[in-house]
């Protein structure tokens, strides 16, 4: 049973584009039907977690607006995060699943029991799980789905709208 999500956020949570205004302002673009399902997964008793290489305010903006309570950026290491963060919380690599969308995302992917990325993620991925869809394009949700099967929790999580 898989009890703990870790995202990465540029190029699965967004599809990687930074965005940035005349005044330097960042901007990120992020898809309601992930949010939708991060919501839906938190609402069900299970943890989430933000896991990404850089630092955002808007990163923080969003993670508090879905709920999710464990955010760590400017990581370099997320392997050693995750290590971290399933010690404190009592959860094993095996009931850890991830998605991530390139090279730095690598050991945390080889580590965690289910390891997801993007349609568009790095071929150096390809021993991963690949989604059908693209980093920003509701991919989050297309693995959420996937392990709400997984651990036979359909009818819980249709509950929660139905």
């Amino acid at each position: 049973m898989i009890r703990l999500l870790i995202l990465d956020v540029d190029g699965c949570m967004t599809e990687g584009k930074i965005i940035y205004t005349n005044e330097g302002v960042e901007m990120k673009n992020f898809n309601v039907k992930d949010g939708f399902a991060i919501k839906a997964w938190i609402k069900m008793g299970y943890h989430a977690a933000i896991i990404t290489g850089r630092e955002s305010a808007i990163v923080a903006h969003r993670a508090k607006e879905l709920d999710i309570s464990h955010v760590y950026q400017g990581v370099k290491d997320k392997q050693a995060v995750g290590e971290k963060l399933c010690a404190e919380l009592g959860i094993t690599p095996e009931e850890t699943a991830a998605i991530g969308d390139d090279l730095n995302d690598y050991r945390l992917l080889n580590w965690v029991g289910q390891p997801y990325t993007p349609a568009d993620g790095s071929d150096y991925l390809k021993p991963f799980t690949r989604l059908d869809r693209r980093g920003g394009d509701a991919c989050v949700r297309e693995m959420i789905e996937k392990i709400i099967r997984y651990n036979g929790d359909e009818e819980k999580f249709l509950s929660l709208w139905i």
